[in-house]
């Protein structure tokens, strides 16, 4: 997403750094995706599509998620991506580990 973020107009803050300011407990904003759009703290989905509102190339995506439709499709998707990452993250680090012995 920074690559795509030409503008530069998302700014990116690190949570698992211990740097920056949470204005909710850490753990919440660890577990799901979180973006603040005009002020409001957006989490999940609607995170996303307010990223991707920022972004030129992916703005049709995050401008079709304001329909609510949409975005509560976009949210069921995300909850059962959520459910999958720790599966995910460890065939990464499983693959990762075999690609640095070989």
């Amino acid at each position: 997403m920074r690559r795509l973020d030409r503008r530069r107009a998302i700014r990116f803050v690190d949570l698992a750094t211990g740097e920056g300011s949470c204005p909710m407990d850490r753990a919440d904003l660890l577990a799901r995706f979180h973006a603040s759009e005009d002020g409001v703290l957006l989490s999940g989905a609607a995170a996303f599509a307010a990223m991707w509102r920022a972004i030129p190339v992916l703005r049709p995506f995050g401008l079709a998620a304001r329909n609510r439709r949409v975005l509560a499709a976009l949210e069921w998707l995300y909850v059962r991506f959520l459910r999958l990452r720790p599966s995910l993250q460890a065939l990464v680090r499983r693959h990762d580990r075999a690609r640095s012995r070989a």
